[in-house]
């Protein structure tokens, strides 16, 4: 049975030769190893492995969040070596820790420097003080309902859910690259682009709604990865996509309640 995410397929994959050379179990023997728990399956994806290598990649972005707020003018550089070592993980058929772990330390520079200057921005001659704390604290916030929601099957993910989620970033991303272009080109005077007065509000609100559905995904595909038993190595997979999909939606939260306080 094929399924709809191309890693579960990919990890799901096995050569030829393994089915020419390795007996087939018995019915007792599969029935067995189906009802054992994930845990005591060796070499296969666990919770706890996701959960660990998660937390090993968001320490990596603290990390360096650290740095680019001591060191602001690293922002830029975090930025695009951020996002091309994305790119590259989201490609790449097997997963290289290191590589994701690169991400996350200058993908922290960025969040470091872009926080500073949020923190320190002067709205109406006054800084936007506790705008991290409360961005944060959103984050968090949305993280812990989406788990909720998907945990107590409040959202089911299903193929049309999927394909709906993909079809909303998609048109999200166009207008992600049609607004970069216009902060560049366009007038100066609106330093975020389209997103400004009532039509940033709503746009801020579609992008925190949108990356908590990409997390039901994430939870998604970590939940099938353990039933199926899939490798261990794709805990850096799961680990990967949860990382991005919170940095994305800490950084919209930024946004949103930068455009609430006034720019």
């Amino acid at each position: 049975m094929q399924s709809n995410n191309p890693v579960l397929n990919r990890a799901f994959s096995r050569p030829t030769s393994t089915y020419q050379t390795t007996p087939t179990p018995s019915a007792e023997q599969l029935e067995q190893m189906y009802q054992a728990p994930p845990a005591a399956r060796t070499g296969v994806m666990t919770y706890d492995e996701v959960v660990v290598k998660t937390g090993i990649m968001l320490a990596v972005v603290v990390g360096g969040a650290v740095v680019g707020w001591l060191q602001p003018g690293l922002a830029m550089i975090g930025m695009i070596v951020g996002l091309v070592l994305g790119l590259v993980n989201a490609f790449k058929r097997e997963p290289v820790p290191a590589l994701m772990l690169a991400y996350a330390a200058f993908m922290g520079l960025f969040l470091g420097g872009i926080s500073f200057m949020f923190e320190r921005t002067a709205v109406m001659g006054e800084p936007l003080n506790g705008i991290v704390a409360q961005a944060i604290i959103g984050t968090l916030g949305v993280f812990a309902v989406s788990l909720w929601a998907y945990r107590s099957k409040r959202i089911r993910v299903t193929p049309k859910f999927q394909r709906g989620v993909l079809i909303a970033l998609g048109g999200y991303l166009v207008f992600v690259v049609a607004n970069l272009l216009f902060q560049i080109f366009g007038s100066p005077d609106s330093p975020l682009g389209f997103r400004s007065g009532w039509f940033g509000i709503a746009i801020g609100l579609f992008a925190i709604t949108l990356a908590a559905l990409v997390l039901i995904l994430d939870f998604d595909f970590v939940e099938k990865g353990v039933q199926a038993g899939i490798p261990a190595r794709y805990a850096w997979t799961a680990a990967f996509g949860l990382t991005v999909t919170l940095i994305w939606l800490y950084v919209e939260f930024l946004r949103l309640l930068a455009i609430l306080r006034g720019e």
